[in-house]
């Protein structure tokens, strides 16, 4: 009979601006999923909440699917178990939802079979699986991320924790957009000067997030995928034009539509313009902090985090309620220190 397991693991925005496919932030919303006795439910994988409708419940879905290719990776039998789930992270947003399943998926395929597989290990499985190191990195690590290739090809992967200065505020709209639709309007090459211009925005955008130095709204601008993809995202580029008008230091998220601004964390009225702003497109303001721990798993007849039951933080308690570990739910505003 399999351990059970249940993990935990953050919305994501990517890009950052200039960082196209490079940069990656972890973000204080949450998809939690536990294994359960395949036959204590009628569907591979079910879904306890009404966001995600009509994602699949069966082999198909992604997170089981993610535990496969985990096992298939290290020729492990893939445990027979179903598997429950939450989601606090909206769909086809831009921030993360698909890179969350994925990296659920394979946590939870370490965690049930015990093969040692570190975290850049996991990381590259992930890439593979999702194309996006900037997406997965972050969902399993937490954090700021930095995202590059070798000369060999290897994905090198630097992680950091943000400025405590700066908080993101995620703008999300209810339309939907699908990152492989949007990506084939991308164009296959920059000029030189677009190039140059990046290579530097993409420094002062890394500087200004770690604190380094301040910020400048007018050097985020990305060359590669903002232009393309806010034209056909109107809305979207009325709000984030507005935002670097005001100085505020703000990208489209991911793939988009969502916008993120990263607002001075002792600046109430900028926090406010936001809100009004989000409010007058017909977008939602969502305060967010940064998720420092990235993906969180424990057993169910214990805590990785804590070493007992009970734990406050474990994210069985995120799915099934305090009872799952004795311990009280976890609230989706709640930022981690890895260790617990």
């Amino acid at each position: 009979m399999p351990r059970h397991h249940a993990v935990q693991v953050p919305a994501t925005t990517a890009n950052l601006g200039a960082g196209f496919d490079a940069f990656g932030l972890a973000l204080d919303r949450h998809l939690a999923a536990r294994t359960v006795p395949v036959d204590s439910q009628p569907e591979r994988v079910r879904h306890l909440d009404d966001h995600p409708s009509g994602l699949p419940t069966g082999d198909d879905n992604l997170i089981w699917t993610s535990l496969v290719a985990f096992c298939e990776e290290h020729g492990v039998e893939v445990p027979d178990v179903a598997i429950t789930t939450r989601c606090a992270i909206p769909a086809e947003r831009g921030l993360g939802s698909s890179s969350a399943a994925i990296v659920a998926g394979l946590t939870l395929g370490r965690a049930l079979t015990g093969v040692p597989v570190g975290d850049p290990d996991l990381v590259r499985l992930a890439d593979r699986l999702e194309g996006h190191p900037d997406n997965v990195a972050p969902a399993l690590l937490g954090g700021l991320v930095a995202c590059a290739r070798d000369d060999a090809g290897d994905l090198v992967v630097r992680r950091v924790n943000p400025t405590p200065v700066l908080r993101p505020v995620a703008l999300v709209p209810e339309v939907r957009s699908l990152t492989a639709t949007t990506r084939e309007t991308l164009p296959e090459a920059l000029s030189r000067a677009d190039v140059t211009t990046q290579v530097g925005r993409a420094g002062h955008v890394l500087a200004a997030l770690t604190g380094t130095w301040p910020v400048s709204a007018a050097l985020i601008g990305d060359r590669l995928h903002e232009p393309v993809r806010l034209a056909e995202m109107g809305p979207s580029g009325k709000v984030l034009a507005t935002l670097r008008a005001d100085g505020v230091h703000a990208w489209l998220s991911g793939a988009g539509p969502s916008v993120v601004a990263a607002v001075p964390s002792a600046d109430a009225s900028t926090s406010a313009a936001v809100v009004q702003l989000a409010g007058a497109h017909g977008f939602t303001a969502v305060d967010l902090q940064v998720d420092l721990a990235g993906a969180l798993c424990c057993p169910d007849d214990g805590c990785g985090l804590a070493g007992r039951r009970g734990c406050p933080q474990c994210p069985a308690a995120k799915v099934d309620g305090p009872a799952a570990c004795g311990g009280r739910p976890l609230a989706d505003g709640w930022a981690h220190d890895r260790g617990g």
